[in-house]
């Protein structure tokens, strides 16, 4: 039997997203989303392109890419860099995977004792990876892997939005890898009146939240912080991502009966696709809150507060709201080069929308090029698409030195 393309690095295997280094870009007219699915690209005898698409086969980041991943070396690590990626077909289990994660002990412990979680540690960065850069593909910062260590040892907006997005991609892959079956601790959500077999009779088993969410605060332990600021506010962030997902989970029914009739419904709980928890937690950095550190006298500790609002007196601050995002200092404007981006140079935008902003009033660049992509796609039976290579003319902006 030949090798399975889409188990090395090579052209023949195209993922749905691109290399995290990059931003996220699709054919025109089609939509693409965060997530671990790729497809067997195959030429047609006719020139045009047939897209195969049935299993999961993208290839993990090189080492060197992970090493600058969603923490640097903060007392409180959310997700742990990962050490050299494995490869599942040479058969080591879970065990090896997790001795080869960069986890606290007892972070190791739990893994080892949960199979299937390594693999899961690895899917929520990746995803929460995907989700940033889609976010944050049109501003001066986009999320980028240089200098990524340097930013979270800082108390930006950017920070709180990378502990969010990284809690968020946690738990919501740990739900998914629950109902999935990737998991042996947890299977489908205990929902009342919705018994496991019956899910998975049925194909409806639902997202556990509930077993993702618990396990999660016990995975991160997050200790006593006492007066640490810089601690409440990741604790807060983390936390503000933990209830975006859980913002999303709605609950949905099939009916089942004689002639499409309802006379026994099953229903269970579904998380939203993660591209909604980014977009909400995008809007939640749009509207971050600066806060610092006060005692609060009734209860004789210290919590953070944010600017005093009109009409509330100095003796009563104001503490943010839960779901809201925030930070301690502000943030440098990314526009050139530093130790936490590559600046904006060479990056392209829209003349429109965007430019003058990106370019930092630098000016843009314009030039014309010829773009290839599928077009007049049709669905084969069975089961694949068969899309024409058509060309046109492309106008590109890209911001000045």
């Amino acid at each position: 039997m030949g090798r399975d393309p889409c188990q090395a690095s090579s052209p023949a295997c195209s993922p749905s997203l691109p290399n995290p280094r990059q931003l996220l870009q699709s054919p025109q007219g089609c939509t693409i989303h965060p997530s671990s699915w790729c497809f067997k690209k195959k030429p047609h005898s006719l020139g045009a392109a047939r897209w195969v698409g049935s299993k999961p086969c993208c290839s993990p980041l090189p080492h060197a890419a992970w090493e600058a991943l969603l923490t640097g070396k903060e007392a409180l690590t959310h997700f742990p860099l990962l050490g050299p990626s494995t490869n599942p077909a040479q058969g080591k289990v879970h065990l090896k995977q997790c001795d080869l994660l960069k986890l606290s002990r007892k972070q190791k412990r739990l893994c080892r004792r949960e199979p299937g979680l390594a693999e899961t540690l690895r899917d929520a960065i990746r995803l929460g990876i995907m989700e940033c850069q889609y976010q944050f593909r049109n501003e001066r910062w986009n999320c980028s892997l240089e200098g990524r260590t340097s930013l979270l040892k800082r108390g930006f907006k950017e920070t709180a939005f990378l502990y969010a997005v990284s809690s968020a991609a946690l738990t919501h892959s740990l739900a998914r890898a629950c109902s999935a079956g990737r998991m042996e601790r947890c299977t489908c959500d205990d929902s009342p009146d919705l018994e496991n077999r019956k899910a998975w009779q049925w194909g409806v088993c639902g997202d556990n939240l509930k077993y993702s969410t618990k396990f999660l605060k016990n995975f991160l332990g997050q200790k006593k912080i006492g007066k640490d600021l810089r601690a409440k506010v990741d604790i807060h962030n983390t936390n503000v991502g933990i209830k975006a997902v859980k913002n999303g989970l709605k609950t949905t029914c099939k009916c089942h009966g004689v002639s499409g009739s309802c006379a026994v419904r099953t229903c269970w709980k579904q998380l939203s696709p993660f591209h909604e928890t980014g977009k909400l937690l995008k809007l939640r950095y749009d509207d971050a809150v600066k806060v610092f550190s006060a005692t609060n006298d009734a209860v004789g500790h210290s919590e953070l507060v944010g600017p005093q609002k009109h009409g509330h007196s100095s003796k009563n601050p104001t503490s943010p709201r839960p779901t809201d995002l925030v930070y301690v200092e502000d943030s440098p404007s990314f526009c050139r080069p530093s130790k936490y981006s590559l600046g904006t140079a060479g990056r392209t935008c829209s003349r429109e929308a965007n430019c003058d902003s990106m370019c930092c009033g630098r000016g843009y660049n314009t030039q014309s090029r010829m773009v290839t992509f599928s077009c007049h796609c049709q669905v084969q039976w069975c089961c694949y698409v068969e899309c024409q290579q058509c060309m046109q003319e492309e106008v590109v902006y890209s911001c000045k030195q």
